[in-house]
This record gives structure tokens, sequence and C-alpha cells, in this order.
């Protein structure tokens, strides 16, 4: 394919028309710098006006979708699961691309996307109410289920298809209609996937996608009269923005923001578990993911085997452009700015006495290059212990009891996930009812799927996404007390 082949040439989708608005704009493979495509976007005024025509066009389609029976409306997620089969591998192949994914890591996070779509399209099939036994015999007590109405989707380029597809899937299964934007640093595959959604047989309106200027676009849907929830996965500084904006109409916030996993090996740890999920939720998508781990905490009998043993791990790791033969380890990072924070934390560590574990290296002279980093000795005030790091940087750091461990792991402001490694169930469970995080994964550093709930505590977010509980974040609850 060429940067002109449709399939990587997005545009915007407003109530069923596919609509070149505003100016083109290039998408670049983070490995190489080449293009790999482009979309049309808008700015300013404009942003908000076509923003505010997808808000229409989604009320003028809420409620025929709400009316729609669960049953039909299933039926097309359905279908558009068959229909992203067979479009899988090409948008596979153009998410490698874009966001710098390893191939196989494309390919799973587009099978995902699809998981979300069957199994919310099955859950819709199992309508829930609440019957309640009275204390008066004259009355009937019961509650029920109805779609919140427009909804609003933000999503993030690490992700860019799965992320999207956890919001979209529940918000269409339960009779919500969407307008949706995407991160202008990987568009190309999740419009794709939005598209096959609409070609599956939604009616127009139904879902409908702008591509531009962050604040333009989420400033004229949180302001619209017909958007009543926004669902935002991103940094905790601009999801405190979209809440503020949310809280003038009373617009239901989910937010999905960042993290700080702590993952915690404890004294009796199985030290080949410990190291394989560490590098495995260190170093996913190239340590780009909310839920991946922060800074690793190790009990003091057991931090010096871990530390040179994991250190050793990331040394043989191959770096690599993600669709190259032989496939690489570990992909680019995302762009030039990445590679400047991740490299500010590190540098920071350094400063404040922390040791580097891992070697220096030589990396590719065109495109944006991370290589693993393990640190020790940093302090605990150090920015690396302390923000999130979205790269594949870490600081090892001791614990001599597990409630100190405990406390370290709560000591920031993020909850969204922990970790713990122990061959001791009564200490897993201790760890997890004590951690306070949204998620724990004991022995298991890639704990979600789609049927179960997602989300964070503290300033990691509102809400939870996935499985009955992320359902219910775009559904209203009605309370009926009837005297027959």
């Amino acid at each position: 394919m060429t940067a002109t082949d449709p399939h990587r040439t997005a545009q915007h989708l407003v109530n069923g028309q596919h609509i070149e608005a505003g100016e083109r704009a290039g998408v670049n493979d983070p490995a190489t710098g080449e293009l790999v495509g482009s979309f049309s976007r808008v700015i300013g005024e404009e942003a908000s006006e076509l923003a505010r025509q997808a808000a229409d066009a989604a009320a003028a389609a809420q409620h025929a979708w709400a009316q729609t029976s669960p049953r039909s409306r299933a039926q097309i997620l359905h279908d558009a699961v068959d229909l992203l089969a067979e479009r899988a591998e090409e948008i596979s192949l153009t998410l490698a691309l874009e966001a710098g994914k390893r191939l196989p890591e494309a390919r799973g996070e587009v099978a995902g996307s699809a998981e979300y779509l069957t199994w919310f399209a099955e859950e819709i099939r199992r309508p829930r109410g609440e019957f309640y036994t009275s204390e008066d015999a004259a009355r009937r007590q019961l509650s029920i289920h109805r779609p919140l109405g427009v909804v609003a989707t933000l999503t993030p380029w690490n992700f860019p298809v799965s992320i999207q597809a956890r919001k979209v899937a529940p918000a269409l299964a339960a009779g919500n209609t969407v307008v949706a934007r995407v991160s202008e640093k990987a568009p190309l595959a999740v419009t794709r996937w939005l598209s096959t959604l609409h070609e599956a047989g939604l009616p127009d309106g139904v879902l409908n996608l702008v591509h531009g200027a962050a604040s333009s676009i989420t400033g004229a849907w949180t302001a619209h009269p017909a958007v009543r929830g926004v669902s935002f996965t991103g940094s905790t500084e601009v999801g405190a923005e979209v809440l503020a904006q949310s809280a003038e109409r009373i617009v239901r916030p989910m937010m999905e923001l960042g993290g700080n996993a702590a993952f915690i090996v404890a004294e009796d740890a199985d030290m080949e578990v410990a190291l394989t999920q560490a590098e495995l939720g260190k170093l996913r998508n190239t340590g780009q993911s909310c839920i991946g781990i922060n800074r690793f905490l190790a009990h003091r009998s057991r931090i010096e085997e871990f530390s040179q043993r994991l250190a050793a791990r990331f040394d043989e790791l191959s770096i690599g452009p993600g669709t190259a033969d032989p496939l690489p380890d570990l992909g680019p990072v995302i762009d030039e700015s990445r590679v400047r924070e991740v490299t500010a934390l590190v540098d920071d560590a350094l400063a404040r006495g922390a040791r580097r574990l891992t070697a220096e290296r030589e990396l590719p002279s065109q495109g944006t290059w991370l290589a693993p980093t393990l640190l020790a000795d940093a302090p605990l005030d150090a920015r690396i212990a302390r923000e999130e790091v979205f790269g594949p940087a870490a600081g090892v750091f001791a614990f001599d009891t597990d409630e100190e461990a405990v406390d370290i792991a709560n000591s920031t402001e993020m909850g969204l996930a922990s970790y713990v490694v122990t061959q001791d169930a009564g200490r897993a469970f201790r760890y997890a009812e004590q951690l306070d995080s949204g998620i724990v994964g004991v022995n298991d550093a890639l704990p979600t799927v789609a049927f179960t709930p997602m989300g964070g505590t503290k300033r990691s977010g509102l809400g939870r996404e996935g499985g009955a509980d992320g359902l219910r974040e775009f559904q209203e609850t009605t309370y009926i007390a009837w005297r027959p």
C-alpha cells in the first residue's frame, strides 16, 4: 500500500458520510520517519462546528437506536466482528506502522477489539433489572436500565483500537449513539475500525468521528445539550480539564487516567515467574501502557538477584521496526517528545545517585528509540518513582516487610494497577485488599480482559470499563414505584 491508499487515508465520519474537511495531515512511522498515511483534521471554529454537527447527528439518531431491540443491536456488532476478521491483517499492519508496534502486538490488539464487540453484544442480550419486595402489599417496586444518550469517546495513541473498542462496544450495545475523537498520533487503524462498524449496518448518525484539535472538539461536545456522557482515556492532567468541562452541564464523566504501577516481588516469590512477568509488564508496547509497571519493589533478600537477572534480560532484547524480519523484541516509542520525557526521568534519577544496571547501547540513527533501562539506588522522591514513565525505563527499590511495600506502592497520587509476585495465597489476598488501586495482578502482569472491570482509584480515574460494570457506565437506572 501507499500513503494514498484509501485504507490509510482517514476522513471524518458524520451522519453516515465520510467528509473531507479542514487540512490534510500526515502520519509517520516512528521507526523510520516515513509517511504512512494521512487524515483530514479540523482546527479552531471549524473543528467546533463539525463537532456540533456530529453531535446533532447523534442526537437525531438516538431515539430510534435506543428503541432498536438488543437482539438487533447485538447482531450488528456480531456482523462487525465478521467484517473485522476479513480486515484484521490490513488494520494490524497499519496499526504497527503508525504506532510503532510490533506486528504481533498489533494483531493482538485488533483481535482484542473484536472480543469487546462480541462480549458486549452477548451481554446486552441478558437484560437486567431488579424487583424489590415491598413493605407495602399494595405497591410494587422495580428498577430498569435504559441508555444514557449521546456519549463522547476520547482516546489516546498507545492502544488506539482496543481502547476505543472498550468504550464504543458497550455504548452501542446499551443503545447510545456515539461521537468519537481519536489521537492524531495514530488515527488511521482506529478510523478503519470505526468505519467497519458503520459498514456492518449501524444507522446513519449512530457512530460519528471527528479528527482535529482536541480542545475545540471536546469543548463543543461537553457543551452540546444532547451529550450525556464523556468517556476519556489519557493523562490525568488532560482528564482533569475534561472533568471540569463536564461539570458545567453535569455530563457523566468516565475517566481512565494515568498510572504508576508498583510490581512487588515478595520474599517467597518464584523468581522465574517474577522475571517473566516483570519483563512482560514493563516492556509491553515498549513501556507505553497505562497499566504498565513503573516501579519494581523487591524484598531486600531478593533484590540483588532480581535486579541483576532482570537487567541481563533487558540487555539481551533486540530493538528495531515492529514489522521487520526477523522480528525485534522492542519497537520504537511514539515520537521524539516521548524520548525526551523518558530520558529526563532517567537523567534525574542518575543525578540523584541512581546506578544504571543495564548497558548503554547504540540505537538506530533514524526513528524514535529508547533502550530498556533499569536503575538501582534511586531515592523514592526521584521523578522516576513519582511520575508516570510511559516508556522502557524503571527503578528497583528495596523493602523489608510487606507493610512497607504496601506503603511505598500506595505513596503516589495514582491508583490504576498494582502487581504482586508471591506463592502464598494469604499474602496475595492481604496485598490485594491493601493496595489502593483498581486492578491487582497476582503473578500476572497482563490482567485485563473484556469481561472484567478496568479503572483506577485516586487520580487514576472515575468509573470502570469492561465487563458488566463497563456496561452500566453507559446506562441510566430508573426506579419504578407502582400501585396497581
